[in-house]
This record gives C-alpha cells, structure tokens and sequence, in this order.
C-alpha cells in the first residue's frame, strides 16, 4: 500500500479540485468548448478561393463571441450565434495572390498562402478518385507537374447517418512531390484551366470508390421523388450509416463543403449504377436530381453560376459484333446523355479510351482534358466546339438514313487507318432487327444504309459496351453514341 505525507496528500486534492472544476465548467458551460475561434476544415493554408464572387468564410467560436476577418483590405466584423457559429461574406476579388486570411476572435489564426482564382468541384467514384499515381505515364507526370498556382483538397472519406457541418483534409501545392496522390482526372483537367486562363486553379475533390449516385444527393430532395423507391427498398433493415446508402455521403463530404465558393463541378460516376438495365434507366431521373439539389443548396445564382460537367462511361468489356443487345453500359450512357436537358451542363464523350478488361482506364489525361473542353467553352465562353457530336436529327431518305449532329466543328472526320469507312452504325427496320451498315459523311451530316434493310424506320451507333468507333469531331472528340429506338431489348445481360 503507497502512503503520503500531510503535505502530498495536500497537493494532489489540490490537484483534482482544479480537474473536477474544469470538467463542471465544461459540462455546465457548453459554449467555452467553442472558447478558441475555428475556422471550417475546407479553410487551410494554400487554399483557393473564387475570384470575382462573393465568397463565405465560416466556422465556431464560443457563442455571442465578436469574430473578426480580414483578407487584404477587406474587413468583417461578425458574432457567434448561441450555437457557436459564425459566417461573414468576402467581397469579389479578382485573381491574384498570395494573401493571408486572419480571424481574431479570443484567439487569432493566420491562413498563409492563399490564391484567389478559379475553383471546381470534383465528385464521383473510383474513376474520380483515382490518383495521378496510377494514371497513364505516372513516372513523366510527377516529374513535370510543377504548377505551384494549382492546388488540391481531398476530402476524407465519411459515410453520415445525418449531414455534418465540417470535414478533413487539407489544400496541397501541386509539385512532383504531391501531384501522386492527386485525383487524374481533376488534376488533368485543371491542368489545362491553368494553362489556359493563366489563373491559379483550386480543385476539391471529394470521391469514393465504388460509391452511387444516391448516396452523393441529399435525402429531403430523393425522399419527395417516388421514382427512387427501389434505393430505398435494401436499406429498410439496415440501420447503420453506408458509402452507398442513400445521402450517407452527401451528409459526410458534400454538406461540409456547401457554401465555399465554386464556379461549378465536374462528376466522374456511374459504374455502380449500371448494374442493370432498370437502374441505368433510372439514372436518367437521378443525374438533373444531383446537379439541381447541388445548385440550390450552393444558392449562386441560376444554373449558370453552377456549371456541371461529367464523364460518359467509356467502352468496356468484350466487343461485340451484333448490334441488336441492348446492355445497361450502354443504357447508362444514354440516360448521361439525355442529362444534357438540364440547363448549363456538358458531357465528356469517352468512347474511345476506354480498356476492355480494366473498369478503371489510365488515359485520364483524355478525360481531363475533354471536361476543361467543356469548361472553356461554356463556363468561360472560349470559341471552341465544347464536346463530342451528339445526334440532333435523323431523316429517312428512301432506303438510307441521315444522320445530323451538333457539335460537329469544322467537320466530321474518320480517325485511324486511311480510306476506312465510317464504323459502328447500324440500322433496323419494320422487323426491329438490327443490321450493320455502310456509312459515309455527306458534309456535317452521315448517310447510312444496309442492304439488309430497304425500309429503315431506326438507326443506332455505337450502342454497346465496347463498340468500334472512329467518327470525330474536327477538336478530335468522338461522336456519343445514341439509338433512335427505345425497342424492348432482344438480350439483356
């Protein structure tokens, strides 16, 4: 048994008195837990803000505690509210930097090293997610990506039951000491932003493997849609939270991020939801459902302040000669594509670097480059043709079909062995059995015919997981694939 002497014994309930005083306090004083002001984990060092917007700084403080911000000239004087929050709006900066954040409270803290510029947001799953590292030519990347005014958030993984207020991660400087764990796809396409609007970029990323779409959409806008019944249906008996659970991951690492000012977001997803031929259909319901959800939430301004651009599926898996299948990898392109009716959107059209046997492609660079095709064009106006041809009309002349696109260019042009023909058409008739045909550009228009069919009444192109294409653009973007049918499928796998 251990003995103290009187003046021991002395100290140590001295000791414990000031323990136990700490603890009531705590307990009985709940906003000194805020005492020290904080800043919302989406603002660290390096960070990138929005030029030319207002933009919200955010975090807690203890409650009615006066909070102070000031970046360049700019000061705001604000009060935490009785749960400890604060919120003050910066004024438009336009491009520039680097400044320093400072929030003085009963505290202060300094934010170093911030730019102001062009900022994005990148979401989806393992395709978005998937690091510089493991990208096509890995090696000659990292060594090359020396853009220090480009920059990178990566949201740390967090499946909620209920939204959340803040997040993990921290801004990183793009050089070939970190650009390895970068997302490729954001970090190709603002690579290109970059270089081309000669302002620092900002990319957030927050993607998940393997994740769905409804896990990344709020639950109050999914719950009044009647239509998503059945990604409600196997979570019933399931009570705890889940990367694929619907909202799970709009509550973990979308809600933090709401308010931080953006100028739109790119979205790479749609693996998991192509498992069947009825959720790939659904898809096309849920895709508008996200991008809407998301633009009110962030409250910009109209569907132009919120620019949202994604990745439509490449080819994958085997190659298959008959045309008449209709497989959900397919539908699911089809129900991307048909998201293009929502305001102030575009499509990366990937048919052509796609991997038979590997989901995840390593040509990312493709990919980035053919989103910030879509940005330039039509988030910052640059005469240029924004995507892949997309089909706009189809006209039965006698036995051929002519087929007129959007997007086209200058021209439309066949890529790859010289003299070839147009590939990947094929055509139906009363019958509603489809047959490869022969097709050749007439201008910016393609005529189609197969002998096969006098009467075509339908036409499709390449409408399959892994089709053979070599119809471009004249800015070398593929055509997207399409079918005019909505036939019932003759095999579906």
């Amino acid at each position: 048994m251990i003995s103290f002497d009187l003046h021991t014994r002395q100290r140590l309930a001295r000791a414990w008195i000031l323990v136990l005083v700490a603890v009531l306090v705590a307990v009985l004083v709940p906003g000194t837990i805020y005492g020290d002001v904080r800043l919302a984990g989406i603002f660290t060092d390096h960070m990138v803000l929005q030029r030319d917007r207002r933009v919200p700084v955010w975090g807690t403080a203890a409650a009615g505690e006066k909070v102070r911000v000031v970046l360049g000239k700019q000061v705001h004087n604000t009060e935490a509210d009785q749960a400890g929050r604060w919120k003050v709006t910066l004024a438009e900066l336009p491009a520039g930097g680097p400044h320093s954040l400072v929030v003085q409270a009963q505290n202060t803290l300094t934010i170093e090293d911030v730019l102001i510029g062009e900022v994005w947001l990148a979401s989806g799953q393992s395709n978005m997610a998937m690091p510089v590292r493991r990208c096509k030519d890995a090696q000659a990347e990292q060594a090359a990506a020396n853009f220090p005014k480009l920059r990178m958030f990566t949201v740390k993984k967090s499946a909620q039951l209920a939204p959340v207020d803040d997040c993990q991660g921290a801004w990183q400087v793009c050089s070939p000491r970190t650009v390895a764990g970068f997302s490729g796809t954001a970090y190709y396409f603002g690579r290109r932003l970059h270089k081309e609007l000669g302002v620092p970029v900002g990319l957030i990323n927050s993607s998940w493997g393997g994740t769905a779409i409804e896990a990344w959409t709020s639950l109050d806008v999914q719950k009044k849609d009647s239509r998503l019944a059945p990604v409600f249906a196997p979570w019933k008996n399931k009570p705890g939270p889940d990367r694929n659970r619907p909202a799970n991951l709009f509550n973990g690492m979308i809600q933090p991020l709401v308010g931080y000012g953006i100028r739109g977001g790119i979205w790479y997803q749609g693996e998991r939801n192509a498992k069947s031929l009825a959720s790939a259909r659904l898809y096309r319901h849920q895709l508008p459902l996200l991008i809407s959800d998301w633009r009110k939430r962030w409250a910009q301004g109209g569907a132009e302040d919120f620019p949202f651009f994604w990745v439509q599926l490449p080819n994958f898996k085997a190659r298959v000669g008959d045309p008449n299948p209709v497989t959900s990898w397919a539908v699911m392109r089809e129900s991307m594509q048909l998201g293009l009716k929502t305001a102030a959107t575009g499509m990366a059209v990937t048919i052509d670097v796609g991997e038979a046997r590997d989901i995840h492609p390593k040509n990312k660079q493709t990919v980035g480059h053919r989103l910030a095709q879509a940005a330039l064009a039509m988030a910052y106006k640059k005469d240029i043709v924004p995507m892949g041809p997309l089909m706009r009309s189809v006209t039965i002349e006698d036995s051929r079909v002519r087929v007129q696109f959007d997007h086209v260019g200058d021209k439309l042009v066949v890529r790859g062995k010289q003299g070839a023909g147009v590939m990947g058409f094929a055509v139906a008739g009363p019958d509603k059995v489809f047959y490869p045909a022969t097709a050749r550009i007439d201008g910016k228009s393609v005529v189609v015919h197969s002998g096969e069919v006098p009467d075509p009444i339908a036409v499709r192109y390449a409408f399959g997981d892994n089709p053979a294409v070599n119809l471009f653009n004249s800015a070398g973007i593929p055509v997207a694939p399409f079918r005019t049918d909505d036939w019932k499928p003759a095999a579906a796998p």
